[in-house]
Order: structure tokens, then C-alpha cells, then sequence
């Protein structure tokens, strides 16, 4: 009897042993997957913050004036000999300034960046955004502003090249917590300027209030984020690297990446699919959408409600974002993959809000409101839904160089948009 007690202690010990490292892994897995979905969330945050507050301080920025040394918002009566309020230059110009630097670094970059370490090119994200709140907050010219604008636009090129790569190390949602991150950017980046305009603060102290930014992105990256792509650079050539982590200890395996192996060749010939199937219905959202918005939405203007001229297209903005953010957090509830049907429908609204400006219909700004809420959705939807399906179809070994490619086409939409917002802008105004 003793002997029999003895052997099924040790069965119930071993039992127990097997049950600890059978549920230590997946503790782990379920540990490294949330603290890399939060680390996304708040670089997507981060990285798109700067470049979004830009965008609603634009009709400020072309109405700085200095007033004791301090910069100031002027609030500029309304323009009597013409519906619109003009401004002398649109608001297109500080949307060019705000992303064809970011479009140079996206066409350039992916040819070579992969052999730059990560904690390089985060380093220089961190430099330029900083560096872009401080310029802008403390210029004394719309000249000198650009070139702050312009700050944040590299910021922001460079990290959603860096950081849309650095998803294919990690789990698939991580694509879909960045995506979620940078709709919070534009939430928190326009809310956050218009509200604390609102209540007195100063554009300049507003903004270098938002210097907290760039700091919480290094957090987010050095502190929180596993450090996979620390082990995947000093590895071997990416084509025939192993795995950083192996199937045995309860971790998924990071996806192999395209690295600088490939040829200029190969790499051209790996763009040739995307064009259709990803970038040409991203590209043609994204000319669509900010063409309203830095187009038209300074040209929508309602006279003698609560709200003046300047905080009319602040919150327009503000309004905006919130259905990007929404649209851009419902990946994993809702999957669109009618990508050309979004750009359609955002054409649509193109020709709704322009004829908003030649001939005012809408009686109230709610509905307007509306409106803009709804081409928010269209935007954000393109925007995850395009990665989400790329992250899934698009083979593991090629993911990284893709998913970077494709960064361009919202860029070079967005360009094409502002290029034509100015001469709009000129043409309406000089009626």
C-alpha cells in the first residue's frame, strides 16, 4: 500500500508539472501580445499627432500675427467682399508642406531604410516631431512655420514607413492596434488644439503643451514594445533567417521579412501587384478626402452662429477625425473588401461638399457635421482595411516591403489633393 501511495504522489507531481509548463506559455503569449498591442496603439498615437494638429492649426498658421512677442491667433473679421472669408493663401499650402516631405521619404525610403538599425529611425521620428512643435510654437512668420510643418511631416513619413514595418514582426492585430492609434492621433491631435483654444490657452503654449508626445512614442517603443526587432537586426541575411523565438516556448514566431538581400529589380517587380489591388483605391480616397478637407472646408462657412470662422474649421477637423477613428478601431469587427467602392463613395461626397460652396444649401452646420462625419468613416475605412487585408494576403517574407510601399499611395493622394486645393482656393476667392 505504501508503495502504491509513493508511485501516485509522483504521477500527481509529474501531472502537475506538465499542467505548469503547459499554461506558462500561453500566460506568456497572452503577456507580450497586450503589451505589444498597446505599444502600437500609442505609436500609431504618436507618430500621427504632429502631422494632424498641423492640419487644424493651418487656418491659424496663415492668420499668425505677433502681438507683444507672443504668437497669437488673429481673429480676422469676416471679408465682406466675398462669401468665402479667403484667406490669402489656402490652407492647401500648409497641407503640402505637411506631406510632401513625408511623400520623399516613403518613395526613397523603403530601398534602403531596412538597413538602418530601428532605434536609428526612431530616434530621428522623436527629433523631427519634437522639433516641429517647438519651431511652429515659437515662429514669428508663416515662412518659419513651414519649415515646423515640414518637421512634422518627415516625422511622420519616416515612422509610418518604420512602424507599419516593424508590424510584421508581431502578431496581425498589431497592425490593426496601429491603425486604431494613429485615428486616436487625429481625435486627440485635432481635439486637443481646437479644445485648448477654446478655453484660452495660447496657440504656442498649446503646442508645446503636445511636446509630451514625442516623448511618450519613446516610451512606447524602448520601454513597452517587445524587443523583436532587436534580435531580427543583428541576425543573418533576412532571407534565410531563423525564427527569433521558437514554437516551444509559446510564442508565435515574427514573420521573415524582405530584407536588403533583394535587388532594386526585385523589389520593383514585388510594387507591380500592389498598384491595383492596394494603392490606386487608397491613393484616390485619400485625393478625395483632403481635398475637402484643406479645399473646401475653410469655404464652408456659416456667418453669425456660436462659433467663428477659425473655430468652424477647427472643429470640422475635429469631427473628421472622430469617424476616422472609428472607422479605423472596427477592423476587427467589420472587414470591407471593396476598396474601389469607398473611393467611389468619397467622390460622391466631393461633388456634395463642392456644391455646398458654389451655391449653400445645407440650412444648418449640423448637417454639415454629418457630412463630414461620414467622409471620415470612408477615409479610415480605406486606410486599416487596405493593411488589415495586406497583412493577410500578402506573403510573410515580402510583408514588410509592402506594407511600406504602400504607405505612398495615401501620401501621394494627399499630395495631388493639396496641389489642387490652391488653385481651387485662388479661383473661388477671386469671384
Amino acid at each position: 500500500m505504501e508503495e502504491d501511495f509513493e508511485m501516485d504522489q509522483q504521477e500527481n507531481e509529474v501531472r502537475d508539472q506538465t499542467q505548469e509548463t503547459d499554461t506558462a506559455p500561453q500566460e506568456s503569449v497572452k503577456t507580450f501580445a497586450w503589451r505589444n498591442i498597446v505599444a502600437f496603439w500609442f505609436l500609431g498615437l504618436c507618430n500621427n499627432f504632429g502631422y494632424v494638429v498641423m492640419l487644424s492649426a493651418a487656418h491659424d498658421i496663415l492668420k499668425q500675427e505677433e502681438h507683444q512677442g507672443n504668437s497669437t491667433v488673429a481673429q480676422s473679421g469676416f471679408n465682406k467682399s466675398n462669401q468665402y472669408d479667403c484667406n490669402p493663401i489656402s490652407t492647401g499650402a500648409i497641407l503640402l508642406a505637411d506631406i510632401l516631405p513625408a511623400l520623399i521619404v516613403k518613395m526613397t525610403a523603403p530601398y534602403f531604410i531596412q538597413s538602418i538599425h530601428y532605434s536609428i529611425k526612431v530616434a530621428g521620428v522623436v527629433l523631427f516631431g519634437a522639433a516641429s512643435f517647438l519651431i511652429v510654437a515659437f515662429s514669428h512668420t508663416v515662412e518659419i512655420s513651414v519649415i515646423g510643418v515640414a518637421c512634422a511631416s518627415i516625422a511622420s513619413g519616416l515612422g509610418e514607413l518604420t512602424f507599419l514595418g516593424l508590424t510584421s514582426f508581431y502578431h496581425r492585430s498589431s497592425v490593426s492596434a496601429w491603425s486604431s492609434g494613429t485615428g486616436g492621433a487625429g481625435v486627440g491631435g485635432a481635439l486637443s488644439y481646437a479644445g485648448l483654444l477654446q478655453i484660452g490657452v495660447s496657440a504656442r503654449n498649446s503646442l508645446l503643451i503636445m511636446l509630451v508626445v514625442p516623448f511618450t512614442l519613446s516610451i512606447s517603443f524602448w520601454l513597452i514594445l517587445e524587443k523583436r526587432w532587436a534580435k531580427a537586426v543583428i541576425s543573418s541575411p533576412v532571407a534565410d533567417r531563423a525564427p527569433l523565438l521558437s514554437e516551444s516556448d509559446g510564442r508565435p514566431p515574427p514573420a521573415r521579412q524582405s530584407g536588403p538581400n533583394l535587388s532594386l529589380a526585385q523589389k520593383f517587380q514585388l510594387v507591380k501587384p500592389l498598384v491595383c489591388k492596394y494603392m490606386a483605391p487608397l491613393f484616390l480616397v485619400y485625393v478625395a478626402e483632403y481635398f475637402i478637407n484643406q479645399g473646401l472646408f475653410e469655404l464652408i462657412f456659416f456667418r453669425n452662429i456660436w462659433l467663428s470662422h477659425s473655430e468652424q474649421y477647427r472643429w470640422f477637423q475635429v469631427i473628421y477625425q472622430i469617424g476616422v477613428f472609428i472607422s479605423r478601431s472596427s477592423v476587427s469587427i467589420v472587414q470591407i473588401h471593396a476598396l474601389w467602392l469607398l473611393a467611389f463613395f468619397q467622390f460622391v461626397n466631393v461633388g456634395l461638399f463642392l456644391l455646398e460652396v458654389l451655391h449653400p444649401f445645407l440650412p444648418s452646420i449640423w448637417i454639415v457635421f454629418a457630412m463630414i462625419l461620414w467622409e471620415g468613416l470612408l477615409g479610415g475605412a480605406a486606410y486599416v482595411n487596405t493593411f488589415y487585408k495586406m497583412s493577410k494576403e500578402i506573403a510573410e517574407e515580402h510583408r514588410e516591403f509592402s506594407l511600406g510601399v504602400t504607405s505612398q499611395a495615401d501620401s501621394c493622394g494627399i499630395a495631388v489633393a493639396g496641389a489642387i486645393a490652391i488653385p481651387v482656393h485662388n479661383v473661388l476667392c477671386s469671384l
